[in-house]
């Protein structure tokens, strides 16, 4: 039922209590939980294992306090081995790899080097760490793989030693040389190498990437801050304009649609009478059938009909909505304009989303490193690799015994090498669902987040609307009274909401997921049903916010739980869906079209200044491998810094809306029953305090 007249109703209520006490204890002991999880995985993690590479026997390169402490970079024994499809399957080479302190700048091999002391003392240093270069032969050194058969020029990429290729005239070489010698008596061509380096270098060219990448933000970055502090200001000239020109501002842009929609039609006859008489344009879209090239269609008269009609009925429906319904635009053109007033009197409101984007950045930051720390938790195992037939091949072993175990009699040119990270206790088989908590927890603190703002907003701008006398009434600090409510009394009731927000999220990930595994499956069935799982899933979180929200409101204002303020919110919306429907439309533009061109306007100015296309300041900007980076950055940021304020604009609308609605309701004008409503919005109901 609609809320009754209440005398000392003033606006939000002061004298509130606790609310959804028991989800306020299971988000502390999920957080205690999360807070487990995050010791557990920094006290098993080592992020070493993403950023370095590890030799055959999982050692890291270049690790201080480590025998491989002066060596940074990763050498392939034989690096055409690499070109085995076995590369894709174990993303390790079935070849020794060891740490060395630089990567070869010679052709040789082990039984040339081996004829000379100066030769060998060279070639020690890509040789295993217990070779010493006596008591063996070379043959049986080689057999042993305790050394490469053969040094090949090379050159450092992503701390690996791969071959020095280049090409000259098209010609692939190495060094100045298109064959070698493979220290087995063998001529081969580089070509062998070309193979093998690019299998080994599944995942090294977007690390190179990263790096160009990188340099780039290290040449821009002042410019690309000066380019976000221009969104920030043209974001805050723009809420100015809507203050003083909002009703201005959302008439022409409906007369522009209108007008866009006329031309259309205007063209869309023009192109109709123009295929008059012409040769294969009065066939319908029947006969023609399905075409690829869609430019077919645009020779038939019966496309630009049908574009006519569709275009007309858009025309008729929008021209009849504003016949019938131009008294909601104006009273959410003046909703707009109550907002403006209201920040403008609140203008610390515009800064609280860098609080909301401060506790985002925490939550993110903290899922990220937990993430990375139980992705390297694992241990390193270690598995057979051999070059011909073997029965004991990808099984694992242990380095230390394996030179004496029946794998290694019975397979005599298998190797013991390092494999990848993995485990099998309680801890390891346990990482997945550890995993998915980290997921889950992110959701629930970043919704917790986001409706913290959202409460501490709603409370601000309510006090604002009810104050009856504009601004002398508005209480003093209302952003951080309503902050403080938030947090002592609604904590709960936040975490509830964020809760159910955080499930269908992780509900429409673990979708995702599904998705992507059966894109290789032919069962149509399943691809049907699960799409239409995303499609509802995707509708419900939708709603979900927009209910949400509103909760949020009543929260704020009333005080009370999270599932009365959801039902009250959503029955108050139900009792006045056309204005709901309205506004939301009407306000939702507007903000789109502001985003719009704040974002296209800073990311227009950004591409003519990267592209050195700005004759005044052409020689200050940086040169850069890839321009694109800094312009897309900046369009990035461009869209969030107006996101932030276009958020407190929508969040103000959205409180002011639901306050005048149950001032409607609560209150008749009267001298015991003043409405709290702006005088622009008594004018529009015809509406007046007696």
């Amino acid at each position: 039922t609609p809320h009754k007249f209440d005398p000392t109703f003033k606006g939000p209520i002061y004298d509130r209590g606790c609310t959804d006490i028991a989800c306020c204890i299971l988000l502390l002991l999920a957080i205690a939980g999360y807070v487990a999880v995050g010791i557990l995985a920094w006290s098993y993690g080592d992020p070493r294992k993403v950023i370095y590479p590890t030799d055959s026997r999982g050692q890291f390169c270049g690790q201080q306090g480590t025998p491989n402490e002066g060596k940074p970079f990763l050498f392939y024994f034989d690096i055409v081995k690499c070109a085995s499809p076995l590369v894709l399957l174990e993303f390790q080479c079935p070849t020794t790899q060891i740490c060395v302190s630089e990567c070869p700048d010679r052709f040789q091999t082990f039984l040339d080097a081996s004829s000379s002391s100066q030769g060998l003392e060279y070639y020690r240093r890509f040789c295993v760490p217990e070779f010493t270069g006596r008591q063996k032969t070379p043959i049986q050194v080689l057999k042993d793989k305790e050394c490469p058969a053969v040094l090949i020029p090379s050159t450092p990429l992503a701390r690996r030693c791969f071959p020095a290729i280049h090409a000259k005239k098209g010609v692939i070489m190495v060094g100045n040389e298109t064959t070698y010698n493979d220290g087995r008596g063998q001529q081969r061509n580089v070509t062998d190498l070309l193979e093998g380096a690019k299998k080994a270098n599944v995942v090294l060219e977007a690390r190179q990437l990263a790096m160009k990448i990188f340099e780039d933000y290290t040449v821009s970055w002042y410019w690309i801050i000066i380019g976000l502090v221009i969104a920030m200001v043209a974001s805050l000239v723009f809420i100015v304009l809507l203050r003083f020109l909002a009703g201005t501002m959302v008439w022409v842009m409906i007369v522009m649609v209108i007008l866009v929609l006329g031309y259309g039609i205007f063209h869309c006859y023009l192109e109709y009478a123009k295929l008059k008489g012409e040769k294969g344009s009065d066939i319908s879209l029947q006969d023609l059938g399905f075409q690829t090239d869609l430019r077919v269609y645009l020779h038939l008269r019966q496309t630009w009909l049908a574009f006519m009609i569709i275009l007309s009925i858009l025309e008729v429906l929008i021209l009849l909505l504003l016949l019938f319904l131009r008294k909601r635009i104006l009273i959410a053109i003046a909703l707009i304009r109550e907002a403006s007033r209201a920040i403008g009197h609140m203008m610390t409101s515009l800064l609280f989303p860098l609080c909301t984007f401060f506790l985002l950045c925490l939550c993110i930051a903290y899922w990220a490193s937990t993430a990375v720390f139980l992705s390297t938790s694992n241990e390193a195992v270690y598995k057979v690799f051999n070059e011909s037939a073997c029965p004991f091949a990808g099984q694992t072993c242990t380095p230390e015994t394996f030179p004496t175990s029946n794998t290694s009699l019975q397979c005599p040119d298998s190797r013991c090498l390092f494999a990848s990270y993995g485990g099998q206790c309680r801890y390891h088989r346990s990482l997945p669902a550890l995993q998915l908590y980290n997921l889950f927890m992110l959701f629930w603190l970043c919704n917790l987040s986001i409706a913290l703002g959202q409460v501490t907003l709603a409370g601000a701008f309510a006090s604002y609307y009810w104050a009856l006398r504009k601004p002398q009434d508005i209480p003093a600090f209302p952003l951080f009274s309503s902050f403080g409510r938030a947090l002592r009394y609604h904590t709960g009731s936040l975490a509830f909401g964020s809760l159910i927000l955080a499930v269908v999220q992780v509900i429409r990930v673990m979708l995702e997921y599904l998705d992507h595994r059966l894109k290789a499956a032919e069962n149509k069935v399943a691809k049907f049903l699960l799409s239409c799982l995303k499609c509802c899933f995707w509708c419900l979180e939708k709603f979900l916010k927009f209910l949400n929200r509103n909760a949020y409101i009543m929260i704020a204002i009333y005080g009370t739980n999270f599932c009365t303020s959801a039902r009250n919110a959503f029955l108050l919306l139900m009792r006045n869906i056309i204005r709901v429907a309205v506004l939301d439309k009407v306000t939702d533009f507007l903000f789109f079209l502001g985003k719009l061109l704040i974002v296209g306007s800073v990311g227009i100015l950004a591409f003519f200044f990267f592209t050195h296309r700005i004759k005044l300041v052409q020689d200050t900007a940086p040169s850069l491998n890839y321009y694109w980076v800094p312009i897309l950055t900046v369009i990035v940021g461009s869209y969030l810094i107006a996101h932030g304020f276009f958020s407190v604009y929508g969040m103000c609308v959205d409180t002011l809306f639901l306050c005048f609605l149950e001032d409607l309701e609560r209150n008749d004008g009267s001298a015991e029953k003043p409405y709290f409503m702006s005088p622009d919005l008594k004018k529009l109901l015809k509406k007046r305090n007696k």
